[in-house]
């Protein structure tokens, strides 16, 4: 059966290309017993591809049991799994059959998989590697020949990390991973939908279907869409029900569109703005500090060669002294550029001459010194994650982009 097959049997609507692949994935292992990972947005359409992969395989004749990881309580959801024995826990009067010993011969869909207990990851890590399975508050494990489909619009390598999932389970589960696009990337496919539910709506509320005038078009096609497929589909019942103009306005369309705002339009990110890390913006506070630092003293010392009021000679030739101690060659050079009052005569003459090559190469050293530090730590971060530069980069705060570039430009491995 081909992808086009499939979409007709189904009734799909779209011609993303990314929806195509993820069909035409389905399709090629549905006669195998492989797991599957479906991924995906909320409201992207991923409780309809464990369908597909069942009714296309040969277990179609077993049965189907779509589960909901995330609507069970963690008290009874291995029970709800595993089935349990008569008196295992309060409450339990009888011996009940879980899930996976319902399904046995057909196919089981997890989703919102992210959401399981970790020790209920456990429980279903053994399924999945043995076939087999142990009814809570029994000891003897019952074999079991279910396929198992999961989904999740978790980031399951960021669950990994926070150890909200474990490594080992999502390397059984995802075997076969699928992704599904969400709505904004299928610009094309918008308007399809849209029409489909208005037809879908006119023939069950017995009403005309609604339209959209071309500027209510553009504007359908540009809106994020942050809840996807049920997001339009809900969008769409509304006006059917609540409007008796069957013809819909940009305007009329933009009162049910929630913050409809010129942010939801694609922009073009500037490159220097992605490039201005956390660590960008601490170099320049802290310059900033110094050069205010720098002003203040130049100040003090410019008012007390001018006078300083009721303070001794020797007082004003200390303070002097200590404030030029304590100013670095680079700030020197600034004073030098910023206080003409200097080539006056005064109580007190430049005790310390740096030079202008010594400014320089102080200057130089500085510079040197932020940049084998930035070498340092992209060099470490690599090494951290064994020269994975995705979470490299999110370690180091920068885009990975980013980090690639700095990878280029100090030659590293």
């Amino acid at each position: 059966m081909d992808v086009q097959q499939i979409k007709q049997r189904f009734e799909i609507i779209g011609n993303s290309p990314a929806l195509d692949r993820a069909l035409n994935v389905a399709n090629q292992v549905s006669p195998t017993d492989i797991s599957v990972l479906i991924t995906g947005e909320s409201g992207t359409g991923k409780e309809v591809m464990p369908k597909i992969i069942h009714q296309l395989s040969s277990r179609k004749h077993g049965s189907y049991i779509a589960v909901n990881c995330g609507a069970i309580p963690e008290g009874t959801i291995d029970s709800e799994l595993f089935g349990h024995e008569k008196g295992s826990f309060t409450g339990a009067h009888d011996q009940r059959k879980g899930y996976f010993e319902v399904a046995d011969g057909g196919t089981i869909f997890l989703d919102e998989v992210a959401e399981l207990p970790l020790t209920t990851q456990v429980r279903l890590l053994r399924v999945l590697e043995t076939g087999e399975f142990i009814r809570v508050g029994s000891s003897k494990p019952i074999k079991t020949d279910v396929r198992v489909v999961a989904a999740t619009n978790e980031n399951m390598l960021q669950a990994i990390q926070k150890g909200k999932f474990r490594e080992d389970l999502f390397y059984r589960l995802s075997t076969v991973p699928i992704s599904l696009p969400p709505l904004r990337s299928r610009k094309d496919d918008i308007h399809l939908l849209f029409r489909k539910f208005s037809v879908d709506f006119s023939e069950k509320y017995r009403m005309p279907a609604i339209r959209l005038t071309d500027d209510a078009v553009h504007m359908l096609i540009n809106y994020n869409w942050p809840g996807n497929i049920r997001q339009l589909k809900n969008i769409t019942e509304q006006i059917s029900v609540i409007e008796s103009e069957r013809t819909i306005s940009g305007e009329l369309l933009q009162s049910y569109l929630p913050d409809y705002t010129a942010s939801n339009l694609p922009v073009l990110a500037s490159k220097e703005k992605e490039d201005f890390s956390e660590r960008d913006l601490l170099y320049k506070v802290l310059f900033d500090m110094k050069k205010d630092l720098t002003e203040v003293k130049k100040l003090v010392i410019d008012i007390l060669q001018r006078g300083g009021g009721n303070i001794s000679s020797e007082d004003k030739t200390a303070i002097i002294q200590k404030l030029y101690k304590d100013i670095s060659p680079a700030d020197d050079k600034l004073i030098n550029q910023t206080v003409p009052y200097q080539e006056e005569k005064s109580d007190f003459e430049h005790p310390v001459n740096y030079g202008n090559d010594f400014q320089e190469h102080v200057e130089v050293e500085e510079s040197l010194s932020l940049e084998d530090r930035e070498k340092e730590l992209i060099q470490k971060a690599l090494e951290k994650h064994r020269g994975k530069r995705k979470y490299a980069a999110q370690d180091l705060g920068i885009s990975e982009r980013t980090l690639y570039r700095k990878i280029k430009e100090y030659g590293l491995k």
